[in-house]
C-alpha cells in the first residue's frame, strides 16, 4: 500500500472512531451540583459509553435555552412546572417503562403528580425544599427570626444584615416565597396578589447583596453571606463545607412556618433525543437504590426512592429540612405551570423587580 493510501486509511479510521465515540455519548442537561462524579463514572463503565454533562441554575434558564433552539440533549432533569410546560410544548417523548425494571422502587407519594398524571413523560429523580439557610451564630446574636420569610423580606430585620443576604435569581421561586409570606398559595393566580408580592420583594431588594443561584453555597459556608433563600440540598452542602473548613462557622436551615416550595425534579427525554436508549439506561441506573442514595448522601437532596432509604446516612435521613415530617410536609406546595398570559405578566413583574 502506498504511503498516501495508508495516510488516507488512517484518517478514515480516525474519523470512524470519533464518530463511534460521539454516537455512544449520553448528553445530560441537569442542575448545578446535582449528581456525584463517581456516580457518572460508574454509569460510564456500566454502559460502556461517554457522558457529556451540562448544567443550569434555574428552570427558566433550561426552558430559555431549549426555546432558543438548543438540541442534542438526551436527558433533562426539570422541576414539575417546567415538565408541565415541556409536555404542553410537545417537547418530550413518552417513557418506555418496559425498559425500567427498577421503576417499582419509587414511593407512590411521588408518582402521578398533577404535572404528569401516570408519569407518561417523567420519572422522579430527587426533590428539594426551598427554604432559609443562615449563619446560626450571626442570626442569634442579631435577634433575627429564622423560622419565617420575614427574615428575607422585612426591612426591620434586613437593616441589621444589609449586604449579607442573597435570594434565588428565579422569578417563580422568589415570588412563591413572597406569596407564602403574604399568606397566599404559591400557585395563587390573582394579579393583585402578585403585585403585592412584587412590592414586598422590591421593598426588600435594597438590603440584599445579590440574586444568586450558584455561588451562595460557597459564600454562606465562608461566612461572607449570613442569610440565603435557597435549596435544601445546597444548604446541606454549605453546612458540610463549613464544618470541613473548621472556621467555627455553623450553617443551619429551616422551612419557614408560612410554608415553602417542594420542587420534585424528574428525568425526561426530549422528543428529538439522539440516544433515547442511553437515556432509558441512565434513568433505570438512577432508580437503583444504592445509586439514588449516593445522590442524597453526596448532595443532600430529598429522595423519592424507597429502595434508597436503607443506604442513606442516618444523620441525613433524620434531617427535617431534607426529609420533612408530616407537619412540615403539610406546608409545602409544588409549583404549577402558568398559561401564556400569566407568564407574560410574571415576566413584566420580574423585569420591574430586577430593574428597580
Amino acid at each position: 500500500m502506498k504511503l498516501f493510501d495508508r495516510i488516507g486509511l488512517g484518517i478514515a479510521l480516525l474519523f470512524l472512531a470519533l464518530g463511534a465515540q460521539a454516537a455512544d455519548t449520553l448528553h445530560i442537561y441537569n442542575w448545578n451540583n446535582y449528581i456525584g462524579p463517581q456516580t457518572l463514572e460508574r454509569f460510564k463503565i456500566e454502559c460502556a459509553c461517554r457522558v457529556s454533562y451540562d448544567t443550569y441554575g434555574s428552570n427558566d434558564e433550561l426552558l430559555a435555552k431549549l426555546a432558543a433552539g438548543a438540541k442534542g440533549y438526551d436527558l433533562l432533569v426539570p422541576t414539575g412546572n417546567a415538565v408541565e410546560s415541556l409536555i404542553k410544548q410537545n417537547a418530550l417523548q413518552p417513557i418506555d417503562k418496559q425498559k425500567l425494571p427498577h421503576l417499582n422502587n419509587l414511593a407512590p407519594l411521588y408518582l402521578n403528580a398533577a404535572f404528569d398524571q401516570g408519569n407518561v413523560y417523567s420519572i422522579p429523580y430527587a426533590y428539594t425544599i426551598t427554604l432559609i439557610g443562615y449563619n446560626e451564630d450571626r442570626m442569634r446574636a442579631l435577634g433575627i427570626p429564622t423560622d419565617s420569610w420575614a427574615a428575607i423580606f422585612e426591612p426591620k430585620y434586613l437593616a441589621r444584615i444589609k449586604g449579607r443576604v442573597t435570594v434565588l435569581d428565579d422569578q417563580r421561586e422568589l415570588m412563591a416565597a413572597a406569596l407564602k409570606y403574604l399568606g397566599y398559595s404559591i400557585n395563587d393566580a390573582d394579579e393583585a396578589h402578585w403585585r403585592q408580592a412584587a412590592q414586598i420583594i422590591m421593598r426588600a431588594k435594597p438590603y440584599w447583596a445579590a440574586f444568586n443561584n450558584t455561588s451562595y453555597i460557597r459564600l454562606l459556608s465562608a461566612g461572607d453571606i449570613w442569610l440565603v433563600h435557597g435549596y435544601s440540598n445546597d444548604m446541606f452542602q454549605a453546612a458540610d463545607a463549613a464544618r470541613q473548613a473548621k472556621r467555627g462557622i455553623r450553617i443551619a436551615y429551616t422551612v419557614p412556618r408560612e410554608g415553602a416550595v417542594l420542587a420534585l425534579d424528574s428525568m425526561v427525554i426530549p422528543r428529538d433525543a439522539p440516544r433515547p436508549d442511553l437515556a432509558h439506561r441512565f434513568i433505570d441506573f438512577m432508580l437503583e437504590g444504592r445509586n439514588s442514595a449516593e445522590l442524597t448522601n453526596l448532595t443532600g437532596s430529598g429522595n423519592p426512592n424507597q429502595a434508597a432509604l436503607p443506604f442513606i446516612e442516618p444523620v441525613i435521613a433524620a434531617n427535617r429540612g431534607i426529609f420533612p415530617d408530616q407537619q412540615v410536609a403539610a406546608r409545602l406546595e409544588q409549583l404549577r405551570d402558568l398559561d401564556r398570559r400569566k407568564r407574560r405578566l410574571m415576566s413584566r413583574l420580574w423585569t420591574e423587580i430586577k430593574l428597580k
